[in-house]
């Protein structure tokens, strides 16, 4: 991964079209997105406990049909999420307009945002979004630069190597088919050394790095010290 520039659309654009397939699904949780209704309550407690969100300006990167935006405005923050794909953004903001829930949504590349609003937002989460995309260094970067000194960036990922494979791609997709084949592409995994390497180069300090695992009997999942399939880094930005 760089820290270069990103083409102006640093957007893969068969994989919007996947979502966009699947976007009257994102609030159903009993379809494709079971896996990341399952996974909100997890890792939104888990940015709750380390940037307590109450109070705080956030901003969600990838925030598809908005399943953690919505989760950390009920926290009481006040939150932006962004998105590529329109027709998720289009059912985030039904679903909040159902719920009442405050959250805004905008159609913009991170990027983008961040050379009009840098240091502006305390937290800035991008979770199941790296993967997803050609330049995942532009996103890192661009993240880094919007968070203001002090705040908090949240990343989640996949790591690269034969568990996650056999995990995340033959369990996951082909044999519980709790996703779609073709969801994950391996070669676009990233390791825990490599996504810290950038961070660093970003100015972002590691606070912790922390495993989510799935547990199919129990249909839950908890975190953990294991971070060689499912993984997210909690990063500070010195003061």
């Amino acid at each position: 991964m760089s820290t270069t520039s990103a083409p102006t659309r640093n957007a893969d654009e068969a994989e919007l079209q996947k979502f966009s397939a699947l976007a009257s699904k994102w609030w159903d949780p009993t379809s494709e997105f079971k896996p990341l209704h399952l996974l909100n309550p997890v890792r939104l407690d888990w940015i709750d406990q380390h940037a307590s969100l109450t109070g705080k300006r956030v901003l969600d990167v990838g925030c598809g049909g908005g399943i953690l935006s919505e989760s950390m405005s009920q926290r009481g923050a006040d939150v932006l999420g962004i998105d590529l794909a329109e027709k998720s953004l289009q059912v985030a903001r039904l679903h909040a307009l159902e719920t009442g829930a405050a959250t805004r949504y905008e159609c913009t590349a991170v990027e983008a945002l961040a050379a009009q609003q840098a240091g502006s937002f305390d937290v800035v989460t991008c979770m199941e979004m790296l993967e997803h995309v050609p330049d995942p260094g532009a996103i890192i970067g661009a993240c880094a630069a919007l968070v203001k000194p002090g705040g908090w960036v949240f990343f989640s990922t996949l790591n690269r190597g034969l568990k996650a494979y056999l995990f995340a791609i033959l369990g996951a997709e082909y044999l519980l088919r709790m996703l779609p084949i073709g969801t994950h592409d391996y070669r676009k995994f990233i390791r825990p050394a490599e996504l810290i390497a950038v961070t660093r180069a970003c100015g972002l300090d590691t606070a912790e790095i922390i495993g989510m695992h799935y547990h199919p009997l129990q249909d839950r999942f908890t975190l953990g010290p294991d971070t060689s399939v499912n993984y997210m880094v909690a990063c500070h930005k010195p003061a």
